[in-house]
């Protein structure tokens, strides 16, 4: 599988996310695994509120694959606090960023997170706490890289001010149907259209190429905002069809052209599956080595209602 730049080493154009797999038995979470290791996967992303209950997926995937200290050392975990939804806020407070760490590192049977993002921003963050949390899981190598998710430049420039790691990764949504952050600056100075509308600071994308921030694109599949999936929907029959198009000519199934999407942007972004169905892990995964021309990135963009002025 093609690998892109991460922090001062590579990873996997392709990342296996473990959030729906609260109600998976562990036959099926081995195989889960085992799918995404055969297609060269090796990087797993979680987050402490996954399964319903605080590190409830975690626990479940460290439960059902008991991997060795061996096997452990040949994979790439990454996690994510900042979401308290039980008191419905948001914490970046040094004491719930360790606190949660640490209750991650328990679940997963490990002793270190190899990539930690801040989940959604917190309104109330105070940067000099972070990094003093930064500081501290890395110094007992606890946390080994860290990062952010659903961050606009300017949140990411507030965290700079105090912490001094760099923030490798950025998680944020995109598909080829939900892609403002693409779509917007194509419709740039276009007054009277939806699209060309500035949110979040614009220019994430931008940033985080400048800033060598990798992005993670989250929910690569799905239509909207948890709206349902895109593929094979007939509310996106013209963008389907083109995807079974070059789905055909490509060899592969529409899921993979749908990957080959956003991994043929120049930004060198990350899909991370939702998917718990071990072939459409290996499906979606073969369309990160496809290099979708220029005249088929745009026709899929076109396809998917996005205005090309």
């Amino acid at each position: 599988m093609k690998t892109v730049p991460f922090g001062s080493a590579t990873a996997p154009a392709v990342i296996a996310g473990m959030m729906r797999i609260d109600d998976k038995d562990d036959a099926h979470i081995r195989d889960l695994y085992a799918a995404a290791r055969t297609a060269d996967i090796d990087f797993f992303d979680h987050a402490d509120i996954y399964g319903g209950s605080m590190h409830f997926c975690e626990a479940r995937f460290a439960d059902a694959l008991r991997l060795s200290a061996s096997e452990r050392d040949e994979i790439v975990l990454q996690t994510k606090c900042g979401i308290v939804p039980s008191e419905g806020m948001f914490d970046f407070s040094y004491e719930h960023i360790v606190a949660q760490v640490e209750g991650s590192l328990a679940a997963l049977r490990t002793d270190r997170i190899d990539v930690l993002l801040l989940h959604r921003p917190d309104a109330l963050v105070e940067p000099e706490e972070v990094a003093r949390a930064f500081d501290e899981l890395e110094a007992a190598g606890k946390v080994r890289a860290f990062g952010v998710s659903n961050h606009t430049p300017r949140q990411i420039d507030l965290l700079r001010t105090a912490v001094r790691q760099p923030l490798v990764a950025n998680q944020l949504q995109l598909s080829i149907t939900h892609a403002p952050i693409i779509a917007q600056p194509v419709a740039a100075n276009m007054a009277g259209s939806e699209q060309s509308v500035v949110r979040d600071g614009g220019g994430i994308v931008e940033y985080c190429r400048i800033n060598g921030i990798t992005v993670q694109a989250w929910s690569p599949f799905q239509g909207g905002f948890f709206t349902g999936v895109f593929l094979g929907n007939p509310e996106y029959a013209e963008l389907n069809t083109v995807l079974d198009r070059l789905a055909s000519s490509y060899g592969v199934t529409p899921i993979a052209i749908a990957t080959a999407w956003i991994t043929r942007h120049p930004a060198h972004m990350q899909v991370v599956l939702g998917t718990t169905t071990p072939e459409r892990v290996r499906d979606a995964a073969a369309g990160a080595d496809i290099e979708l021309t220029r005249a088929e990135w745009y026709e899929l963009f076109r396809a998917a209602g996005h205005l090309l002025p």
